[in-house]
């Protein structure tokens, strides 16, 4: 079972800005290949990781405004926030040791 959570503009406050862990935020679509070659990778930090960082996942298909309020203009993006606030953002396919390294500088 993944413990990734769908993030959408209604739950986005509670799950994000007022998380009391690092939130690992992945912008994609389901016609996105990048998106598609790096899913598992998310999947497995959100397991790996649990009780000390949130895994979200954003479907911009879905929720074009929450992506828009965020200046996603490239997907996959992911992103870190830490105490509510945006810490860090990248777009493109990365590997999952890159995307480790990524969040730890936040945990």
């Amino acid at each position: 079972m993944s413990n990734e959570i769908t993030i959408t503009g209604d739950n986005f406050d509670a799950e994000v800005v007022k998380s009391s862990v690092p939130v690992l935020l992945d912008f994609w679509a389901s016609w996105c290949n990048p998106c598609r070659m790096i899913a598992p990778f998310i999947e497995q930090i959100a397991n790996e990781y649990q009780g000390r960082l949130k895994v979200g996942k954003v479907n911009v298909d879905e929720q074009g405004d929450l992506a828009a309020q965020h200046g996603i203009v490239s997907i996959p993006t992911l992103a870190v926030y830490k105490d509510g606030k945006p810490a860090y953002q990248q777009a493109g396919a990365l590997p999952k040791h890159e995307i480790e390294a990524l969040i730890k500088n936040y945990l």
